[in-house]
């Protein structure tokens, strides 16, 4: 007869408490800054059901009970189930995509009566789950193309899903766990090509229109060259390990570039784009060589790197303008400077800096906000909640939440590494990312910092859905951790 022996302490006590107490800082100082964001002058009563606050109250307390209930419930039932859980939520975004429902041109929405749910926040920990099953199996490696693309997979197909369903800020927190993958072994190239891609994206749409003195050379175009030039040889130093290669490579790209550039000049003035190009794929021929000669396939994924890159930043400006939606493309037009727009998209962003920066050191005081009273910034009890943190808290409160968010960032690492099951620390990680990524977002795009995609600020934001899946996503790794020592036989 087979008998399974717990032998551990009750789940309360070995729960960690820390991560708890700041749960629950974070639900109080929410709360009261969705009191603040939508508090009106002449409100008797901000716990009445039918205002914001009131309800949020009910979506915190439904929240705690639902906190309550995973603990309750056997650690070993998530890894279990963790496909099952994955397979029906991707059956219900599935769904969600013909949903007859539209609330601000998004189809995310599932209206059951009064109650409205967004089953993209609760496929965040169904993803969480499902990858972390994926990843504890035995022989699985991130550095093998075929694991590394299985596991993209159960990334990417949600990801598809909430696209469908117009809500692509939301898809694009599904991008947090690859860094997750990076602590699980990815390589480090794939994170360094996705930064690249970043700036050839920024610098070459952003100075795509300024010249280099009176010649037709465009500053973005020929810095995103020598950049994309400047990373292979950098790979070719680092990746391939081979400090005489890449000196000589960058002396010839390097004497080239600057040769054709003083010709340009002071000779006769013509744009030497081409002539960057056309060094790019002899460079990229010659890595290509190199492989085929030393049968290093170092050499091989360096060419790769640059073919994608060229590739990328031929098609950035046609996705700009041809793929992205208007709206989407103001966006980054007035985040990369290019179109100031304070009456239409920048708006939004504009009137949050005015906010937060009204509030000077110690802020206004609780329910004082004028900006926000007055409701000048839209959604500033959803979206761009944490202005109101700025205008009636000041920096010290601002800089208070954010040492709370950092203290809960911090304290996940802590608990992801003392996991003694590859499933319990890939789950931490896949949780503190998520975390990691929707704060730096949206505190990011309050600020001007970074692009306006419409994610909520965890555990600040009203709404019941974005509350109950990070609720839903924090305590299932808090069930984890409190089973870690549990021997069983």
């Amino acid at each position: 007869m087979v008998r399974t022996i717990d032998k551990q302490p009750g789940v309360l006590r070995s729960l960690d408490w820390y991560t708890i107490l700041i749960y629950l800082a974070l639900l109080t100082f929410g709360w009261l800054s969705v009191c603040g964001a939508s508090y009106s002058y002449g409100e008797t009563d901000i716990f009445a059901l039918t205002t914001r606050s009131g309800m949020q109250i009910v979506w915190i307390g439904t929240s705690i009970v639902l906190g309550f209930v995973i603990l309750m419930l056997d650690d070993r039932y998530y890894e279990t189930f963790a496909y099952i859980i994955f397979a029906l939520l991707l059956l219900l975004l599935f769904a969600t995509i013909f949903n007859p429902h539209s609330i601000k041109g998004s189809r995310s929405w599932l209206v059951l009566g009064p109650l409205r749910l967004q089953p993209a926040e609760f496929a965040k920990f169904a993803t969480a789950l499902a990858l972390s099953k994926l990843m504890s199996t035995y022989g699985f490696n991130l550095r093998q193309w075929k694991d590394f693309a299985i596991a993209s997979l159960f990334i990417f197909v949600p990801m598809l899903c909430i696209v469908l369903q117009r809500e692509t800020g939301s898809a694009l927190v599904y991008f947090a766990f690859f860094l997750m993958f990076y602590r699980e072994g990815m390589t480090g190239s794939v994170l360094f090509t996705a930064v690249a891609m970043v700036i050839y994206f920024v610098v070459g749409i952003r100075f795509a229109d300024v010249m280099i003195g009176g010649t037709p050379i465009s500053v973005g175009k020929f810095t995103v060259m020598l950049l994309i030039q400047l990373f292979s040889i950098m790979m070719v130093w680092g990746y391939c390990r081979d400090r005489d290669e890449a000196l000589r490579l960058l002396t010839y790209c390097g004497g080239i570039t600057i040769a054709m550039l003083l010709f340009a000049y002071f000779v006769i003035p013509f744009d030497i784009f081409w002539v960057q190009v056309a060094v790019t794929i002899i460079l990229v021929g010659y890595l290509f060589w190199k492989a085929l000669g030393s049968r290093t396939h170092s050499y091989a994924f360096v060419g790769l790197f640059a073919v994608g890159s060229l590739l990328f930043f031929s098609l950035a400006d046609y996705a700009l303008n041809n793929v992205l939606e208007e709206h989407q493309r103001t966006r980054i037009n007035v985040l990369l400077g290019l179109d100031e727009d304070l009456k239409g998209a920048g708006y939004n962003v504009h009137q949050s800096e005015i906010a937060i920066g009204s509030g000077g050191l110690e802020g206004k005081g609780f329910l004082n906000g004028t900006q926000t009273k007055l409701k000048f910034v839209p959604e500033q009890d959803t979206d761009f909640i944490f202005c109101t943190v700025g205008e009636e808290e000041g920096f010290v409160g601002s800089a208070g939440v954010l040492l709370l968010f950092l203290a809960l960032i911090l304290r996940l690492i802590h608990l992801a590494e003392r996991q003694p099951h590859h499933f319990g620390r890939i789950y931490g990680y896949c949780v503190l990312s998520i975390f990691l990524f929707h704060v730096f977002i949206n505190v990011g795009m309050v600020l001007g910092l970074t692009p306006v995609i419409g994610i909520p600020l965890p555990f600040f934001s009203y709404g019941g859905s974005s509350l109950w899946g990070f609720t839903i996503l924090l305590f299932i790794f808090l069930r984890i951790d409190a089973g870690r020592d549990l021997t069983r036989r």
